[in-house]
């Protein structure tokens, strides 16, 4: 099950929102069976929750709350700001549904344990983003840092 709460009606201004939040999100999912709750906020929102759970006071694109493994079928939260998300879709030349569709992937994909601490691991979760989005149709995100 995927709960999608849109808390900043910005987002109202991407295509089908909901409905690319749900397919990003299934996708990533894939066989694994398990919630996730996605808040689609905005950036001070994001802010705070950066500030008091990561210790970084700014905004960010995507924060991912993995659940504890006493909270299954619960895997975990996103919360992905929308100010943030619009400017890194224009710097990138994306479009911001597109690139909606790729943080969502990534950040379920942290909610299933993977991860980019290191250069194998970022490779490895990089590939693995880049098949869940063709399947979306969206373009390699990283084709541009190539």
């Amino acid at each position: 099950m995927i709960d999608i709460e849109i808390e900043d009606e910005a987002w109202a201004t991407v295509p089908d929102v909901e409905a690319r939040v749900q397919a990003a999100a299934s996708a990533a999912l894939g066989d694994v069976e398990g919630a996730v709750v996605v808040l689609l906020t905005d950036d001070a929102a994001v802010q705070d929750l950066n500030a008091r759970f990561r210790g970084r006071d700014r905004p960010t694109n995507v924060l991912s709350f993995p659940a504890p493994e006493t909270a299954r079928p619960h895997l975990g939260d996103l919360v992905l700001a929308h100010g943030v998300c619009v400017a890194e879709a224009a710097e990138q030349n994306k479009t911001v549904a597109d690139h909606l569709s790729h943080l969502v992937v990534h950040g379920v994909l942290h909610l299933r344990g993977r991860d980019h601490e290191d250069e194998a691991e970022a490779e490895a979760m990089e590939a693995e983003e880049r098949t869940i989005l063709a399947t979306l149709g969206v373009a390699d995100p990283y084709a541009g840092d190539r």
